[in-house]
């Protein structure tokens, strides 16, 4: 038989997500596709706290930030373009107002530490190994907002690099967390922004890199969803009409062989009630006052109970 198609086959590992599960999701934003997949599921997740972050010394920054509990001031932000900004956080979390801005921040930086203590599992989807150091301060920045590039430097982090801040922001979690399983992977959106030629370079130095510090005895993983974009579904239908970033089809494929290897059989069942109550959450009758659909309803309610009664953190 000729095969159209490489499938990539995958062990389950240990220490698998389940239920009881608290998992801490940071990174690009292909991480934002596995924390909607778990967020359908009811699984425990939280996410990205200070927005998209793209390469891994931000992360590194801001885990060192929360840990050590180094709130920002006033000195940590900057006015652009009518708001007020950060360079360690996303642009989604600018503000009009300073005191304000502020004020979320260090909420945010509160609820990020909680999470890291909390964590079972932490997921970091690294997006590139390119990254922009202000010339001002001499620092790498998370997000540059659009500042002119002239006031940046870019840099091209080496597999080194990488693995040194990998090994740094597995330190500050262990001293912390010494249990938790941290699963890195490199993201599969194509950051052609950079050329196609820099963002091979970028993508396999932050591949070299992880495979230099990943070691499963002491609860530190890979997962190739890159590795599953670009050689199982090497073909421009699994991407958006941008041409970058995976479609429906290609996340659902990529969460199928996560699922398969990092979560429990034994939520298999609830995963699957979830699923049903979730379709039938959406279901749109084209009588509502009928007195089928009116019992389709309470049965729905019934059953979305059920499900509650037996996941305490359960919300539909």
């Amino acid at each position: 038989m000729i095969k159209l198609q490489t499938t990539i086959k995958l062990p389950q590992e240990q220490n698998q997500i389940d239920y009881t599960s608290k998992v801490l999701l940071l990174g690009s934003c292909f991480t934002e596709n596995i924390a909607k997949k778990l967020a359908y599921f009811k699984f425990q997740k939280t996410l990205n706290h200070f927005g998209i972050i793209f390469n891994p010394v931000a992360i590194e920054k801001l885990i060192t930030r929360a840990i050590n509990e180094v709130s920002f001031t006033q000195d940590d932000i900057f006015f652009h373009n009518e708001q007020w900004h950060c360079f360690e956080v996303h642009s989604s979390l600018s503000n009009l107002e300073k005191d304000l801005f502020l004020s979320r921040l260090n909420l945010a930086l509160e609820d990020f530490k909680t999470a890291i203590l909390s964590a079972s599992h932490i997921i970091i989807t690294l997006g590139t190994a390119w990254v922009y150091r202000e010339i001002a301060t001499d620092t790498i920045v998370g997000n540059c907002h659009k500042i002119p590039h002239k006031f940046f430097l870019k840099e091209l982090l080496s597999p080194d690099d990488v693995s040194d801040v990998l090994l740094g922001i597995e330190a500050l979690i262990r001293d912390v967390n010494p249990k938790c399983i941290v699963i890195n992977t490199v993201s599969p959106v194509r950051h052609i922004k950079d050329g196609i030629i820099e963002n091979s370079r970028s993508k396999a130095h932050l591949v070299a890199g992880i495979h230099e510090i990943v070691a499963p005895r002491k609860g530190n993983y890979y997962f190739p969803s890159f590795e599953i974009m670009m050689d199982e579904l090497r073909d421009y239908r699994f991407y958006k009409e941008d041409l970058i970033h995976p479609n429906s089809t290609a996340i659902a494929i990529i969460w199928e062989h996560f699922k398969s290897v990092w979560i429990s059989d034994k939520t298999e069942v609830l995963q699957k009630e979830i699923d049903s109550i979730q379709k039938g959450l959406q279901h749109r009758s084209f009588n509502p006052e009928s007195e089928a659909y009116k019992e389709f309803e309470v049965k729905l309610q019934h059953r979305i109970a059920k499900v509650m009664s037996q996941l305490p953190h359960c919300i539909f």
